[in-house]
């Protein structure tokens, strides 16, 4: 039992000990406010929900003695037939394949045991952040966002556009078949500066249920000079239906932190 003690410690820190890293984690975040930097706000509860069981899963399991987790109830005791010790002793391995195997297993298990450590660590860590302005350019299809609803244009078209982001607008601009319907709506939107054909883009991260699967939604600003890249900005303007095209033309360009929110839904 002694030399599997350092396996099986190895394997208890894969298993339990980094799922209650993370399920801790995972609570610290959302008391600080900041789990929305990893996940829509709506999946909060579930996610805070299932880290809380996590910890109390893991509270329980770390009362089991070490090696409890790998008796799978196989002892057949002295009182088994002897033909079954007979089959039992001819089906098992060599001495040397099991000390080989098990050596084997053991590295693997540490290895990743180190792995799995090292991410939880950084998480720790590491300050939370949002995804940056490099990543949303590396992100942006030329499209607008998907799921942001097919009634959005419809929606606008009504004059309904006080609660529009920029993940709403970009769908307007991308699909409308009447862009002139929306020539001089006036508009504020906060979002960060990125590369444009003519002026800039304001650009952010639209998210469906975290940020693996954020997507970058821009419109085009014109009127005004490019903030620098990653810049976060709350534009002022009107929009333009410009040969087709439609665009906001600035008529204000203000520097703001970024908001503690910097993602759209």
């Amino acid at each position: 039992m002694r030399e599997r003690t350092p396996r099986l410690v190895a394997t208890r820190l894969l298993g339990v000990g980094l799922t209650a890293g993370l399920a801790a984690v995972t609570v610290a975040l959302a008391l600080t406010g900041r789990l929305g930097l990893y996940i829509n706000p709506e999946s909060s509860w579930f996610a805070v929900s299932m880290a809380v069981l996590a910890l109390v899963g893991a509270a329980v399991s770390f009362a089991l003695p070490l090696g409890a987790e790998a008796d799978h109830g196989h002892d057949h005791g002295d009182h088994a037939p002897a033909h079954d010790r007979h089959d039992h002793d001819h089906a098992a391995p060599h001495p040397a394949r099991r000390s080989a195997g098990d050596a084997v297993g053991a590295v693997l298990v540490t290895a990743g045991g180190l792995v799995a450590v090292g991410v939880v660590g950084a998480i720790v860590l590491v300050p939370p952040a949002s995804l940056s302005a490099e990543i949303a350019m590396s992100r942006d299809t030329g499209a607008p966002p998907l799921f942001q609803g097919a009634d959005t244009v419809a929606l606008a078209a009504t004059g309904d556009t006080g609660s529009f982001g920029i993940g709403e607008w970009a769908s307007v601009f991308a699909t409308a078949t009447n862009p002139e319907a929306f020539d001089g709506d006036d508009v504020t939107l906060t979002g960060f500066a990125t590369p444009g054909d003519d002026g800039f883009q304001l650009t952010r991260l639209v998210i469906t249920h975290c940020v693996i699967d954020a997507q970058s939604a821009s419109v085009p600003i014109a009127g005004a000079d490019a903030p620098d890249t990653g810049q976060w900005v709350t534009v002022t303007g009107t929009i333009r239906d410009v040969d087709g095209r439609l665009q906001v033309t600035a008529t204000d360009v203000a520097a703001v932190d970024e908001p503690s929110d910097p993602y759209e839904y």
